[in-house]
């Protein structure tokens, strides 16, 4: 009788075990990656700025003495070549100046030919034993006198003469004026900038770029200018 009951308790006893157990861990759903390739693409720095064109070369001319402008043919955009007039002076008070030079040069060519033939008249008088030697040295330092005075009139006839023609601004190369900074009437100072002159050749674009752009810019960097 004992046996007849054994094998259903024992699989009952299985099964409940069985349920008492811990189940299986489900699998895990099967999630969707995305790929991406990642590749290099250069980045897009441009930036656009106003800039003005001028001339690498830029000449600020002026006379070289004082005087009252009397004429001022350059205006701005002219083109000139080089030696063209640009501006006169009165040349009026240099021209006085120069005549001035011209007779003390004559007056001491006069006084030095004099000297000349005082001396030459002295020496014949102390080889014939006239006269004594020392009256023949003063005629002699009288000469040399005179040729120094000379020659001083005549170092100051060609400065004169020169600022004489300092009267006319010519262009010192081939050009186009940007500026004019006298007018005719005007009295102006030697060495004053009359005319600014941009002389032919390369030119440069210069322009302003801002505080925080500054350190993006390279030497060697590429540009390009659209005029």
């Amino acid at each position: 009788m004992p046996r007849s009951f054994a094998l259903p308790i024992l699989l009952t006893l299985v099964a409940a075990l069985a349920a008492c157990s811990p189940s299986a861990p489900p699998d895990e759903p099967i999630r969707a990656v995305k790929l991406l390739k990642v590749e290099g693409q250069a980045i897009s720095g441009e930036q656009e700025y106003a800039a003005d064109i001028r001339a690498r070369t830029e000449s600020r001319l002026g006379f070289r003495v004082g005087g009252k402008l009397m004429q001022r043919p350059a205006e701005v955009g002219m083109t000139v070549k080089a030696g063209q007039t640009l501006a006169m002076l009165d040349a009026q008070d240099l021209r006085s100046g120069a005549d001035a030079a011209a007779a003390q040069v004559k007056a001491a060519q006069t006084q030095r030919d004099l000297a000349a033939a005082d001396f030459r008249r002295f020496e014949a008088l102390r080889q014939q034993g006239f006269i004594s030697g020392a009256e023949l040295e003063r005629r002699e330092a009288s000469l040399k006198a005179a040729q120094a005075t000379l020659e001083q009139a005549q170092a100051q006839a060609s400065v004169q003469s020169n600022q004489a023609a300092y009267a006319r601004l010519v262009a010192d190369a081939d050009g186009v004026v940007v500026g004019v900074d006298a007018e005719p009437g005007q009295v102006v100072a030697a060495g004053a900038t009359v005319v600014r002159l941009a002389r032919n050749g390369p030119r440069d674009a210069v322009l302003a770029v801002p505080e925080d752009r500054v350190l993006a810019i390279r030497q060697g960097q590429a540009a390009e200018v659209v005029l």
